[in-house]
């Protein structure tokens, strides 16, 4: 029984070619059927890989239980966050922490096939730099899931110019050179695709299996939606006017500006063609506040924004804090 832990943990001495990563909140009866289907995966595919689970600050008793599977798999590194970050950082944590050429997400709710791996594999060996998983055979609600999904992907891929069938699916290839410079934030990890062609990557999908939950309960809501509309926001002005974003801003305040001349133009009309008082109109109030408005307002969104980003990227600093490691050297 012991010959098979140091076995594994021998390959994990030098840099695996394959990393897996999953996020987990609150998947205690999952994850061990989950690793004994991902052991199998990995098992037929001759390739040495890691298995990385980033524990979402869970409340139940997954972090015990990844523990556990850490002490007999020597492939397996935990992460463990000091509170619920969301997915998107416990995403980020397992990029950050992988160290393998081709990183592979997937979800611990078994819902996700570890079989559907190979497939990935063969399909970015053929020139691909990021293979997306397309669950057309969705096995969720039909009005609550599937039809919003269906709705939200066909405008992700139009804003985005990366048309694939279903952002939501977390299980991707990705290779190593086209994410491990993307900053994550927000719900953004579902756009990585669309980063990754940012940077030249060559994206595509394929189908792959999607099984219904038995165990555990989804932590996707309506509400997510919200956050998604809100990012793709970003995403579109990220695409279009990072490097210019004077463009935009610059319009709106353009756009303000005339207004604001229109309406003190039009109040000298009333007072100085018809005798109307400053006093009997809104309209000076009108122009002076869409003058403040062209001059402050926009701009300080775009302060806001570049804010957040140099208090990230300039300090190095992440999305999350880590309360505990275990199987990291």
């Amino acid at each position: 029984m012991n010959s098979q832990p140091t076995a594994i943990r021998a390959e994990t001495q030098t840099a695996p070619e394959l990393s897996l990563f999953l996020p987990v909140l609150n998947e205690e009866d999952n994850l061990r059927p989950m690793h004994a289907k991902i052991q199998e995966a990995l098992g037929s595919l001759g390739k040495t890989a890691e298995i990385i689970y980033v524990d979402d600050g869970s409340t139940d008793e997954s972090l015990t239980t990844l523990k556990e599977i850490a002490a007999v798999d020597g492939r397996v590194r935990v992460i463990s966050l000091r509170r619920n970050y969301g997915q998107t950082a416990a995403m980020s944590a397992g990029i950050d922490a992988a160290r393998g050429e081709i990183l592979i997400p997937m979800d611990a709710d078994l819902q996700n096939d570890p079989r559907d791996i190979s497939r990935l594999l063969d399909k970015l060996n053929e020139g691909y730099d990021v293979v997306s998983g397309w669950r057309k055979n969705r096995k969720d609600a039909l009005v609550l899931r599937k039809i919003p999904s269906q709705i939200a992907n066909r405008i992700i891929s139009w804003i985005g110019g990366v048309p694939l069938h279903d952002y939501g699916c977390s299980l991707k290839a990705y290779r190593r050179d086209v994410i491990q410079d993307v900053k994550l934030y927000g719900e953004m990890h579902r756009f990585i695709p669309i980063y990754a062609s940012w940077a030249g990557g060559r994206v595509t999908e394929i189908p792959v299996d999607h099984h219904a939950r038995t165990m555990g309960v989804s932590k996707y809501g309506i509400s997510r939606t919200i956050k998604v509309v809100f990012d793709l926001m970003t995403i579109k002005f990220m695409a279009s006017y990072q490097t210019k974003p004077i463009y935009v801003f610059g319009t709106f305040g353009l756009i303000a500006f005339l207004l604001s001349i229109f309406a003190g133009l039009w109040a000298f009309v009333l007072k100085f063609g018809y005798g109307v008082s400053f006093i009997l109109t809104p309209l000076p109030v009108i122009a002076i506040v869409l003058l403040a408005i062209s001059m402050q307002f926009f701009l300080m969104g775009l302060l806001a924004e570049m804010l957040v980003r140099t208090y990230h990227e300039s300090q190095d600093k992440t999305i999350y804090a880590i309360r505990e490691k275990i199987g990291f050297e």
